[in-house]
């Protein structure tokens, strides 16, 4: 497999800028691309990002993509499976980890004091 991402040993990031709200995502909810590239359409690639929502953000509908998807917690809370007006869901604390295969569907997702999540998303090699 293929992976379109450079060789870069340990630096500091600079976490104050870099940042933009994603395609379709709510304001409020940010990604910071650290590696890679992910190519939907032709359904190749792999990216690491981080992933912040701001306090009290919430998004209304589950998400499906088709590829694979890793999260990990880092801080503040994220919860789970929350409604149209972001109430309900499973509430999750740091150090949490999630593992989706492409098709599945996954979300509403909500923050309660805000959070920082990072993400490897990549396809199955052809």
């Amino acid at each position: 497999m293929a992976v379109n991402k450079a060789h870069d040993e340990f630096h500091t990031l600079d976490m104050s800028s870099g940042w933009e709200t994603p395609v379709g995502y709510p304001a409020g909810i940010q990604q910071k691309i650290l590696s890679g590239a992910l190519d939907e359409v032709n359904k190749r690639g792999s990216r690491t990002r981080l992933l912040r929502f701001a306090p009290g953000v919430y998004t209304t509908a589950p998400f499906v993509h088709e590829y694979w998807e890793e999260v990990f917690l880092f801080s503040g809370d994220l919860t789970v499976g929350n409604d149209k007006e972001g109430k309900g869901g499973e509430a999750f604390k740091p150090n949490t980890y999630a593992c989706r295969p492409p098709g599945a569907f996954h979300g509403p997702f909500k923050s309660e004091t805000g959070c920082l999540l990072m993400e490897i998303h990549y396809f199955d090699p052809a």
